[in-house]
């Protein structure tokens, strides 16, 4: 008899051992219908110019976090690339050099949908052309500007960079710009415009009137502020994560979260480890400096600590953004067997902060992306190839398809819809 019981115990056992594998199947199964069936969209990617040439370019699969095999790999549709300038001086020499820089990235961005592969990506500028070039089985690059400053004092720059195809612009980066100032301000306690410069406050307008998304993700909190006041239309923080989680001038707080949900607009919560957990980040970062070091030595390239990139030259940004992916893989794959590495900030940091903002502001205000290529990526999405994990990790946490629609790409379309049409009605 306990012989009898002994065997419907293991049994019963092996059964449980069964379904719970069946279960987790089913749920990578669901996961993977969801992530084949929705338009996934990544609203931050940034670039480097000489990744857009005859011989080296993204149908290549470069050392960038960022390119077409990935991007197909990992099933991530939409790209927005986005034209970055880095601050300097407000002088009409700077605005120079920085449009020069600026006109540089949409050229290539340009060249790689209309010469160097039309078949495989094709240039979005509203919705329905995101949904047409998904359809026909190609990824779709959309522009976004990080930092207006290339602009100079000419308000007619921004119907020129919406004809180069520019749907997004943040009117500030790292440092106060001549048209707000920078969340950089919190630091030093220095601020330039108390907000918006009056240039700024006629740039916000002139934004509504060409159907361009405003893009609050850089300025700072007073900027924010007054551009919701005078904005007509829906505004995104195109890059943000919750800074009731990770307390970083970078994240947006409660206040300014429930004002983007009364404004109508999106906050793409961004894979950037310091932006997630910045105690989690620095701990790992402080483990694997020194490795980093040794790996750009052997490669014979300079290395920079990403908490001082705001500090970096252009040269050296633009060196520092090229060599990142190259370094911290090489990095990651030597320490994977070690037993004393401090944890990497990883896809379950990052949903968290989605979660928090769901419950906090609702399902219809809240996006994805990554930072790619400017410094973002996180354990379990290290790069495009690994796009799927995180709608695995959403499935998990039991977002249905809708939900996983909206964040992936749909709450981010339907502002840029309004924008467009409120611009059509002015």
């Amino acid at each position: 008899m306990k012989q009898f019981i002994g065997l419907i115990c293991i049994s019963a056992l092996f059964s449980c051992a069964q379904t719970e594998k069946k279960m987790e199947r089913s749920i990578e199964e669901i996961a993977k219908e969801i992530h084949e069936k929705v338009i996934t969209i990544d609203t931050h990617d940034d670039i480097n110019v000489k990744n857009f040439t005859d011989s080296i370019n993204y149908t290549q699969n470069l050392d960038t976090q960022v390119n077409l095999p990935k991007m197909k790999r990992g099933g991530l549709d939409v790209s927005w690339m986005i034209v970055y300038t880095g601050q300097d001086t407000l002088t009409a020499e700077g605005y120079d050099a920085a449009s020069e820089n600026a006109i540089a990235k949409f050229t290539a961005i340009h060249k790689l949908c209309e010469k160097i592969a039309p078949d495989q990506i094709e240039l979005a500028l509203n919705s329905d052309d995101v949904r047409r070039i998904q359809k026909a089985g190609k990824k779709v690059a959309m522009i976004g500007v990080e930092n207006a400053y290339p602009m100079g004092t000419d308000l007619s720059n921004f119907e020129k960079y919406h004809q180069l195809g520019a749907r997004y612009i943040s009117l500030a980066h790292n440092g106060h710009s001549q048209f707000a100032d920078s969340h950089t301000g919190e630091t030093d306690g220095v601020w330039l415009h108390n907000g918006l410069s009056d240039l700024g406050k006629d740039a916000v307008k002139e934004m509504n009137r060409l159907g361009i998304m405003i893009d609050v993700s850089h300025p700072s909190k007073e900027a924010m502020n007054q551009m919701i006041k005078l904005s007509k239309a829906p505004i995104i923080a195109s890059h943000s994560s919750a800074r009731a989680l990770c307390n970083h001038t970078r994240n947006l707080d409660d206040e300014q979260l429930l004002m983007m949900k009364e404004n109508g607009g999106v906050v793409q919560t961004v894979a950037f480890p310091s932006y997630l957990n910045t105690e989690k980040d620095e701990q790992r970062q402080a483990f694997m400096k020194t490795i980093y070091q040794k790996v750009a030595d052997s490669l014979g390239v300079d290395w920079f600590e990403r908490s001082k990139f705001a500090s970096l030259s252009d040269e050296q940004q633009e060196a520092y953004i090229n060599n990142y992916p190259k370094i911290t893989a090489i990095g990651e794959r030597l320490v994977q067997n070690q037993k004393d590495v401090p944890e990497a900030v990883s896809v379950i940091d990052f949903v968290d902060h989605i979660d928090y903002m769901v419950e906090l502001i609702g399902i219809d205000h809240v996006g994805i992306s990554s930072d790619f290529d400017g410094g973002g990526g996180i354990a379990g999405w290290s790069d495009a190839s690994e796009t799927f994990n995180v709608t695995l990790e959403l499935v998990k946490r039991g977002y249905t398809e809708t939900d996983i629609e909206k964040l992936w790409g749909g709450n981010l379309l339907r502002v840029l819809d309004e924008v467009q049409a409120i611009a059509e009605k002015m």
